[in-house]
């Protein structure tokens, strides 16, 4: 652990952090409910301006893993800072932005910044003391989260007391602020990841995960069977191929394989994609349930604002039991937690598939939404914490917010595919087609349960026994999860 000097600035450390993963956590969402005004103002069409959320996603799934990684090799406090200096910049460039082309480019040096989740977590790990590192890790998780609900409610009230432009400028001056702060109080993290960092693994991570998200992204656009989305598809499918190839023969991979085989990393990894799944397709689509007007027999033509304000409960309760995730996970364990959690979600799902005709339905169900979701990704961040030696921590925890957004991009595609299945001659969906993809969100979160219910207890053994041709990784320090999130049901 760290030594007592380091440990007594620990709260603040924690300050910064926490101020820097909202931060990055509200420019996910922020723009969504603002794209039309986005596209009025820089005189561009609608396919156009998607790329400002889909230039986004890409950065940031292309950067998380790797700013991981360089992280644990080079120091977390420098790239911390260098994550945080992107985003600033990112915002800086789109708040001046006179054109979509100077948008697009400021929100891909933006998605620079999705670092800042999985440095967070190997900062925590190195610099706090053991008694406090789930919950800090707990906590940090559940701002992730809340973010991407919170950017939706702020967006309307931001808009209508400034303008667009303030979506962009008070990111920049919070992460200014905050890499100037993490420069000064953050201590340089002593554990690092020996070798140098490889370059053919991270060009073909960054291809084949471009490639998988850029079709998912743009199939509901371009047509699901055209020749671009499945040509990117084969593409995706044969690159990933290689690099798990290449990582597998490298002297220093990128992302250890041997690490991702784990069950302890390989199990909360399938928990982070369905629940990814299931959160942000619920995200994308409350909002538009509730403005459909309801002459169509649904809905109830709420403004942008209205619509995002009922996601603002699913944003409480998940943040509030985030935090009570650690010490719940003590007493029973773990993944009976991410179990709970899951059917808690599935439940809520189930509410808004058959119980939509009043508004506080939506409420009720947002709440107890957010409530198990917090639970679940609170207690996934400790899983992966304590699954892998200190020097994998950042590229760990990177991949599992990756494939939680690779998740998240299934899940809005497939939930696009079944709510306007059926629709009007309007092209507004069917009431039908919310109630299936509600209910398809219901037995995803299951699901999710089920894999939650198989995440094996971590011991020292079982992961010397996996790595048993990498000495430095028996150098666990914090791994056992008995001290870090105490599975005592085993």
């Amino acid at each position: 652990m760290t030594t007592s000097s380091r440990r007594s600035h620990y709260q603040v450390t924690y300050a910064v952090l926490a101020v820097s993963v909202a931060a990055f956590a509200l420019l996910q969402s922020l723009v969504t409910p603002v794209l039309a005004e986005i596209q009025t103002d820089l005189n561009t069409d609608q396919a156009t301006v998607t790329w400002v959320l889909t230039a986004y996603l890409l950065s940031a799934s292309v950067f998380t893993p790797i700013m991981g990684r360089i992280a644990d090799k080079v120091g977390k406090e420098r790239m911390l800072v260098v994550a945080l200096a992107a985003l600033a910049i990112g915002s800086l460039i789109a708040a001046l932005a006179g054109s979509i082309g100077p948008m697009i480019l400021a929100r891909v040096i933006q998605g620079i910044g999705g670092g800042v989740l999985p440095i967070s977590f190997g900062i925590i790990r190195d610099e706090f003391p053991e008694k406090r590192i789930p919950g800090a890790v707990g906590s940090i998780a559940s701002l992730a989260a809340v973010g991407a609900g919170v950017g939706l409610v702020v967006a309307g009230p931001i808009v209508k007391l400034l303008d667009y432009h303030w979506l962009f400028w008070l990111p920049m001056i919070v992460t200014a602020l905050a890499a100037v702060a993490a420069q000064v109080f953050v201590p340089e993290s002593p554990v690092r990841t020996p070798g140098r960092i490889s370059v053919l693994p991270a060009v073909l991570l960054s291809a084949w995960l471009v490639a998988l998200l850029l079709a998912l992204s743009e199939g509901g656009t371009w047509g699901w069977s055209s020749g671009r989305v499945l040509g990117l598809i084969a593409a995706a499918v044969v690159l990933l191929v290689a690099w798990v190839a290449v990582e597998e023969r490298s002297a220093s991979p990128l992302i250890d394989m041997k690490m991702m085989r784990l069950p302890a990393v390989w199990t909360t990894n399938l928990v982070a994609l369905l629940v990814g799944f299931g959160m942000y397709a619920s995200f994308g689509f409350l909002p538009q349930f509730s403005q459909t007007p309801s002459s169509f027999g649904y809905g109830f033509g709420a403004s942008i604002t209205q619509s995002g304000l009922i996601l603002l409960p699913s944003s409480v309760t998940m943040f509030v039991m985030g935090n009570f995730s650690a010490p719940i996970a003590r007493r029973i364990g773990p993944k009976y937690v991410v179990a709970i959690g899951c059917l808690i979600a599935a439940g809520a799902m189930s509410i808004v598939a058959f119980a939509h005709q009043h508004e506080w339905q939506l409420f009720a169900a947002t709440a107890i939404m957010g409530a198990g979701i917090g639970l679940v990704f609170a207690c996934l961040s400790n899983l992966i914490v304590a699954a892998v030696p200190p020097e994998q921590t950042g590229v760990a925890s990177g991949m599992n917010a990756n494939i939680r957004t690779i998740g998240g991009s299934i899940g809005a595609a497939i939930m696009a595919t079944v709510v306007t299945a059926s629709t009007f001659t309007n092209g507004v969906p069917r009431e039908s087609g919310y109630t299936h993809g509600f209910l398809l969100l219901t037995l995803v979160m299951v699901g999710a349960a089920a894999v939650g219910l198989v995440i094996p207890r971590v011991r020292r053994a079982v992961i010397e026994e996996h790595l048993t041709d990498e000495p430095e990784h028996a150098q666990l320090g914090v791994v056992a999860a008995g001290t870090l999130v105490g599975d005592k049901s085993e």
